[in-house]
Order: C-alpha cells, then structure tokens, then sequence
C-alpha cells in the first residue's frame, strides 16, 4: 500500500521504526517520485489515508482484476529511489499486475516498458491458458502468412486442426448426424452426464472440448481432469468448488474425466452422491469397455455413448482439411482441385509442397480410423520431407512440370512406419480378436481364422495365449471326429515354448488351418456339459457309489458288501450287464440329454 507522509510521520514514525515494519509499512521512496509514479500508471492518486488503506488492502484477485491499466514490466526513471537501490517494484505491486495496454508517446520509459514487458505477459498468459479458443475456421486464416514449415511447429497437428464446433465435427453420424437425440440435447445445452466409448483417435476429446466451448457461451463451468494424473482428493477439490458455484451463483459443472477408466472402484465411487444430485455433470472418455472397467453404480446414472473407428471416407475428409490449412498442393486430382490449390501460393519465398492423391488415400487406410494417428503421420511425412531439403524434384501432372518438395505414398508409408493395428493385450480387442479366431476355425474357413491369428500376434499378443486356446479347442470344438487335433495342438504349444516369437507363427498358422479344415464334433463337450447340469441341478444329498463298484482292499469293507457280486468284464467273452450308476441315475444318457 502507498503511505502518505503524514501518515509516516504521525503513525509510524517515518516507517523507520519498529512499530512501522511490523504494521508491514514499505520501504521509504520519494514521495513526489510515487505520486507522479501513480499518476502517470492510473491517472488518479489516492483521497485519503482511509482509501490507501483499502487498495493496500485487496485481496490479490481483486487487485489483479481491478488494477490500473499498465503495460505489465513498464519502468520509469521516476519510479527508482533515490539511492538507486532498485525498490520500486515492491513499492507499487499494484501497477505491475494491471492488465496489458499501450503506453503514451509522452510517457518517459514507456516503449521501454512495454518492449520488456509484453513477452511476459504473453507468456504468463499462456501458462494459466487465458484466452479465448480459436474456432476452427480459424486456423486457416490464423496461419496464411507462415510456411508450412511453422505451421508444423509447436503443437501436434492433430491437436492444431481440433475443431471447435459440432459442424466441424467429422465422423460418428450414428451418435452425431442430424436429428439424432444427443446433437439435439448438445445444441440445447441440456447435457446429460455421459460416458464416451470408444477406439483412440475416434473423437472423444474433441467431443469434449466441443461441449467446453458450448458451456462456456452458456455461463457453465468446465473442469478438465486427467485419471492418469488426478487423485481423489482433485476430485473432492473439484466437486467442492462446484456445490459453492451451485449454490451462491446457481451455476452449473461439468466435470470432464479423460480416462476414467484409470479410476479404481473407491476413486470412481467419490462421483455417486454428486452425479446423482445434480452438483456435476459427469463426462467419462475411455478406450475400454465400461462394463468392465466402471461402475455399475456409476454407469446407471450415466449414459453410455458408443463412437467407432472412423471411416475411410471421413479419415479423407480431416486429411483434406489438414492439407488445406498447410497450403499444401494435391496432384492427380481434377481441374477444379488442382486450380484451388495453386490459387493457395504463399506469399513467401519456400518452394511449393505437393502430396500425390493416393498418398493422402493410402494414409486414410492405413491409419485404422484413428485420426490422431492419420494426421501425425501426415506431420511427419511432410516434415521430414522439408528437412531434406529436396526441392529439385519435378513431378508432372497433367503435362505440366512442377518443381518443389514432392511427397509420395513411400514417405506416408515411411512416416507411418506400418499399419497401425488396435490390439490391447488386456482389453476389449483381446477377447475380440480370440473370439473371432474361435468362430472362423469352428466355421471351417480358413482365410478368416488366419486373418484374426495375425491380427493378434502382429499387435503383439503372446503366442503361447493363442497356443492354449488352441488346445482348448481341439477337444471342444473337433473332439473324437480327429482324435489327432489334441496331439497337433499339444506340439504347436511345445513347438512356441522352445522358439517363441517370429519363428513360431508359422506353426501357430498351421495348426490353425489343420483345425479349420478338420471335421467338428462336439460330442464330448456336450455330454460333459449335461454332467456338470446334472450335478448342479440335484437336489437333496448326492446319491452313494453302487456296493459292488468299491473297491474291498481290507476284510472288514469286504464283510460290509464291498465290490460284492461285481463281474470283472475281461473274463466274459459275452457282453456283461451290470450297471454302473446309482440308481437315482439309471437310465440316463448324457449324450442325447434324456433318461432312456
């Protein structure tokens, strides 16, 4: 706070004294160098000693809220003591918050100041995140006079091009497209607590920051959680801060969980009381199935919103639009495209970039619906084609040569190194995956059953997992119609224990396709299966082992009917009747499921 002289005089002694430091009372400047400091940064000075009083007093939100406006860092030659100890900056805390303005030609130090103190602020601004979000039909526009290279600076390009508004939203028609129930609640603002399933790079985030940038227009408050960072009492700090927002403002939460499924039960149970009243509204994205991972509890109070893989053509349409706004050039397309694209120059100096069609096509395959993945690799395939530099290639189109950098479908492949294939080792897609491989070897076809068997060893599963199944199914799905399967599925483990990865998924592959050619049966499963109904379903104790099939190997059970009148079948050359089980069970058939 700023002391008036007679203030200092009267109360504190000049603020020389001990009384002075302990009331806090600064250290001593010129009082006519303040002053003019202070006229010169708000155009007012203080009335009395009551109001230098309060604006000492503020609290540190008000103040930065309702500071003077100054260039943030501006110094003046005016405000330095005269001793030169440099004190002015504890002296006026106030003048140094204000918000960012142009200083006045006249100001002594001014374009000082504001050369100095500008980067600051920027930078003080990015690190609280202030600022309003660019739309996405900003972005174009927000970089048309940089080149590509700096477009490609900084953030991910899929972080760049994420757009803002459910009309840039590309993809996931059947959640989405027009008419649907949730576009209709989003575009209302009635939004619902939900949990977002889905593969990565399907759009749940993006969904996510959609709904932020509704909420915000709407005065609903948007709190962004991370379940891989955050710990309950986060939560507990979020959701407090929400049952005050609530009540003393009457304004809505909507509280984001990015990974929910990260959350242990206990974690995810802190929701419950809050969903249920209303004090938050939930939003959960996870990559696994909730009825696995979240809780029922938690679950019916949440509706569970289903996003697929994207598809080729919607892949195409966000690769597109990525081109676009780098002010990259399409070759092979038609006239039309190829007229827009060079109506695109950049007003700089760099060479031209060019991507063949079927390179943004191929992209659009091999990124499997994820389009994190699809506009990555698109980053890296045209950055590392900037970085070596060879602008001398000529490509022709349509009988015109065109030099500049060129980019091919081999520096996509290249930049996306392989297919990207979803497969968690322990998630959904790994009882998808062996799934499917179970039912295309019980279907006999071939094809399909080596499909899947690739699908999990190249995305990693462990081949001795695939091996166990396998014998599994020997016996389930084949049993006594090829007694050999066992015998085959048996060595196949033993043959991938002793080589292990790649050389044993040839044997894994062969095994398979003997399965899916050999003939089915399940005889054996379902007889056994009817046994194990059998003794679940009985009622009662279970019945006792027949006397004469026990076995007698002392005098005393021989005395009690031990094994009495059992026919030992070898020394019968007829067929022996004998029966062999309790008599509660006589004539039952397992293996046609009824009583004979």
């Amino acid at each position: 706070m700023l002391l008036r002289p007679e203030r200092r005089a009267q109360g504190h002694g000049g603020g020389r004294g001990a009384a002075g430091r302990a009331a806090g009372a600064l250290p001593r400047v010129p009082v006519g160098a303040a002053r003019r400091a202070h006229q010169l940064a708000s155009g007012r000075v203080l009335a009395g000693r009551g109001e230098g009083r309060r604006a000492g007093a503020e609290p540190a939100a008000l103040q930065q809220e309702n500071a003077p406006l100054r260039p943030p860092g501006e110094s003046s030659e005016e405000e330095e003591p005269e001793d030169g100890s440099g004190l002015a900056a504890p002296v006026f805390p106030l003048f140094h918050k204000g918000r960012a303005a142009a200083a006045t030609p006249g100001t002594p130090g001014g374009a000082a100041g504001a050369h100095r103190g500008a980067p600051a602020a920027a930078a003080r601004g990015q690190e609280r995140g202030a600022g309003p979000a660019a739309s996405p039909g900003s972005h174009a526009a927000a970089l048309s006079g940089e080149t590509v290279a700096q477009k490609l600076e900084g953030k991910p390009l899929a972080d760049k091009l994420r757009p803002g508004t459910l009309g840039d939203y590309v993809g996931q028609d059947q959640v989405l497209g027009e008419q649907t129930l949730l576009r209709s609640l989003l575009e209302a603002h009635e939004i619902p607590s939900l949990v977002l399933w889905g593969p990565p790079g399907c759009g749940k985030t993006t969904l996510a920051h959609i709904i932020a940038s509704n909420s915000k227009k709407n005065g609903t408050r948007f709190v962004t959680l991370s379940a891989t960072s955050a710990k309950t009492n986060d939560v507990r700090d979020v959701i407090k801060q929400a049952e005050n927002e609530k009540r003393l403002l009457k304004r809505k939460t909507i509280l984001f969980i990015d990974e929910i499924h990260r959350f242990n039960k206990s974690q995810q149970d802190t929701f419950l009381p809050h969903v249920e009243c209303g004090t938050v509204t939930l939003i959960g994205a996870t990559t696994e199935n909730p009825s696995f991972q979240v809780n029922s509890a938690l679950l019916s109070r949440c509706r569970v919103i289903v996003l697929e893989k994207l598809s080729v053509e919607a892949m195409e349409m966000i690769l597109m639009r990525a081109i676009t706004s780098l002010g990259i050039r399409i070759l092979g397309q038609d006239e039309q495209h190829t007229s827009s694209a060079n109506g695109s120059d950049s007003k700089s100096s760099e060479s031209p970039v060019y991507i063949e069609e079927k390179a943004v096509s191929t992209l659009a395959y091999l990124c499997d619906g994820d389009a994190r993945t699809g506009l990555n690799g698109l980053q890296l395939a045209v950055q590392a084609r900037l970085t070596a530099g060879k602008t001398s290639h000529q490509a022709s189109t349509q009988g015109c040569s065109v030099g500049g950098v060129f980019i091919t479908e081999d520096h996509v492949k290249e930049g996306l190194q392989r297919s990207h294939i979803l497969y968690d080792r322990a998630g959904e897609e790994h009882y998808n995956c062996i799934s499917a491989l179970h039912k295309s070897m019980r279907g006999s076809d071939e094809n399909a059953s080596l499909y899947w068997l690739a699908r999990m060893l190249e995305g990693g599963e462990n081949p001795l997992y695939v091996a166990r199944r396998l014998v599994r199914f020997a016996s389930e799905d084949i049993g006594l119609a090829d007694p050999l399967a066992l015998t085959q599925a048996v060595a196949a483990y033993q043959g991938c224990h002793f080589i292990g990865m790649p050389e044993c998924e040839v044997i894994l592959a062969q095994c398979v396709v003997y399965f899916a050619r050999a003939p089915k049966s399940i005889e054996v499963y379902s007889a056994y299966s009817n046994v194990k109904a059998c003794l679940r379903n009985h009622q009662g104790p279970l019945p006792p082992v027949p006397l004469h099939l026990r076995n007698a190997p002392t005098r005393l059970m021989k005395d009690l009917g031990y094994g009495k009148d059992y026919k030992y079948n070898p020394m019968y050359k007829e067929p022996v009747e004998q029966d062999y089980l309790p008599e509660e069970l006589k004539g039952v058939d397992f293996f046609k499921g009824q009583k004979i």
